[in-house]
């Protein structure tokens, strides 16, 4: 991810701008996935718990796969978006205003989670080994930025931060053995944190002015 580039052997090769990179693992495998070291996990920005598909997708993907008449080009794969677009809109995401009481917000959100620290409850404490570092603080932000630009808004809120919480923090935390004793996962640890974090209102008028 960080070297923009991918290797065969000894042949390396740089990755064309937008790229972005996806790991995939299967809980129920025993062997052949394996669970990706802590420090790399951190590098992803998301992560998203895949489950079974709905009704209605599942009786979908039964008439795609099963049915040679729907596998034609017309409702397989089209482009939506090029290249040049989609750099367009992460310039836009950029740019996207963010006031000083949701930066505010999200940082106590992340330095929360790490129980060393003076700000983080006692619950944290108890339920967390490590907490998340300042990637999460980041990607807290740039997701709440983009969610606001697919929501119609012009500034990111707090409303934002805690809708892109757990899957940004998700994979960041580490369970104590407490915490796994009682069937304690991240997400609820996330959640609890949103409940408590204080919330203050929206105050600069800058925000409001483009």
């Amino acid at each position: 991810m960080q070297e923009k580039s991918v290797s065969v052997g000894n042949d390396q090769f740089k990755l064309d701008q937008p790229f972005f990179v996806l790991a995939t693992q299967n809980p129920i495998d025993q062997e052949g996935t394996y669970p990706l070291p802590e420090a790399q996990l951190d590098r992803f920005m998301f992560k998203v718990f895949v489950g079974y598909p709905s009704d209605d997708e599942e009786l979908e993907i039964m008439r795609r796969v099963a049915s040679p008449a729907m596998a034609t080009a017309e409702k397989g794969v089209r482009q939506v978006l090029n290249g040049d677009q989609i750099k367009a809109f992460q310039q836009l995401v950029l740019r996207v205003p963010v006031a000083d009481h949701v930066l505010q917000y999200a940082k106590a959100l992340v330095r929360a989670t790490r129980p060393a620290s003076e700000e983080s409850p006692d619950f944290i404490k108890e339920w967390i080994s490590w907490g998340a570092g300042p990637r999460a603080s980041i990607n807290l932000i740039l997701a709440a930025k983009a969610r606001a630009v697919l929501y119609g808004q012009f500034h990111a809120t707090i409303e934002d931060i805690d809708a892109v919480a757990v899957p940004v923090l998700r994979h960041r935390i580490a369970c104590s053995y407490t915490a796994t004793a009682e069937d304690i996962t991240t997400d609820i640890v996330v959640a609890k944190l949103i409940a408590s974090i204080p919330k203050h209102e929206k105050q600069p008028a800058a925000v409001a002015k483009r």
